[in-house]
């Protein structure tokens, strides 16, 4: 199953809006005789991609899934109706799919045409792997990693504004490779028009896995010369911003090749990131990693809508004059605080990388 699970985390950032699943065939004899994961855009999925590798070799073997498989006809057959077709003897399973339109019919189908099922293998690494994908399902809308690079006290650049480079290069590649994970990067406005960021994976060979860009700015100030912008046909590029803004402001932003994302609101500024990561969500986004800046990452934690921490630490020390990870967001008390626990901590050359969970 722990392959299964290694496969799986290949689609994730490729596979939205499905979920990121990996299938290991094995024979009664213990041989791996096929291995599949879901294809980019979400099709084919795993178990079909493992069958095809398999061949006739599946009949009578176990296949190791990390998702229960799908019992629905969408735009590809059933899985499970596949594994059966195939003589599948045994399927285990690592966690039931959430999406209503499986929900538990996959596993019943495999047990009603004689499979035998063991369910709940690995199952805390697996619901973490689609964590993402069963917030959307749930709440409707996509986990978000708050991504930051901070020295000791926290701090994310000078009282001028220099934040060039607080980390080294071996944590600065290990965050172009948290982009690959996630089907989106996103930054506020102020962090689009002090630093310019091109917001892609510029690791060797991973250029093509560069996610979708988001930028949230309420009032259009995006200039059109930045980066993203000059780049939206080559790199898809969404402006979040408020509902009927200015059409003609909006309309350069579409000749560049951007993609409005308009979202309602009750004031003139930013829309409220309740709504903006609904609308995300309806989009079939399930991992969205947000870069900066301080107020962006002060708006998630105020409503509780930071999912995980990929915390890059630094050794230096700046000073109460430098500029906060998060601006103040009204915890007046220790209670009101947005409270996380460590799931990871590796070294990335002199820095650290610590990996937090949202405390439920």
């Amino acid at each position: 199953m722990r392959v299964a699970l290694a496969l799986a985390r290949r689609g994730l950032g490729t596979v939205w809006p499905n979920p990121a699943v990996g299938c290991v065939i094995a024979s009664s004899g213990g041989e791996v005789v096929g291995r599949g994961w879901t294809q980019p855009g979400g099709r084919p999925h795993a178990e079909t991609e493992a069958l095809g590798r398999a061949g006739a070799r599946a009949r009578g073997a176990t296949a190791y899934v990390s998702l229960e498989p799908c019992s629905h006809t969408g735009k590809t057959p059933p899985c499970a109706d596949a594994l059966i077709a195939a003589g599948i003897a045994r399927a285990v399973v690592a966690k039931t799919d959430p999406d209503p339109r499986v929900l538990g019919r996959g596993i019943a189908r495999l047990r009603e045409a004689g499979v035998r099922v063991d369910e709940g293998v690995c199952e805390p690494e697996a619901a973490e792997l689609n964590a993402g994908f069963f917030l959307r399902v749930g709440a409707g809308r996509p986990l978000v990693t708050l991504k930051a690079a901070t020295t000791l006290d926290g701090r994310i650049a000078t009282r001028s504004g220099d934040s060039q480079w607080i980390t080294g290069e071996v944590a600065r590649d290990w965050a172009h490779g948290l982009r690959v994970s996630h089907d989106a990067v996103m930054v506020g406005i102020g962090t689009a028009i002090a630093d310019d960021p091109s917001l892609t994976c510029r690791l060797p060979g991973l250029a093509g896995r560069s996610p979708i860009r988001i930028v949230v700015d309420g009032r259009l100030r995006l200039p059109l010369t930045s980066t993203v912008v000059r780049t939206a046909r080559e790199t898809p590029t969404w402006l979040v911003t408020r509902a009927h803004g200015a059409s003609a402001r909006l309309e350069a932003y579409a000749q560049a090749g951007v993609e409005i994302v308009e979202v309602d609101s009750d004031t003139t500024d930013q829309p409220p990131m309740g709504r903006i990561l609904r609308k995300l969500g309806a989009r079939g986004l399930t991992r969205v990693m947000v870069e900066g800046g301080s107020h962006l990452a002060a708006a998630l934690l105020a409503t509780g809508l930071v999912d995980r921490l990929a915390w890059f630490r630094s050794s230096g020390v700046i000073g109460g004059d430098g500029t906060p990870v998060a601006q103040p967001y009204g915890a007046d008390k220790l209670a009101d605080i947005r409270r996380f626990r460590r799931i990871a901590m590796r070294r990335a050359g002199d820095d650290v990388l610590e990996t937090y969970a949202r405390r439920e």
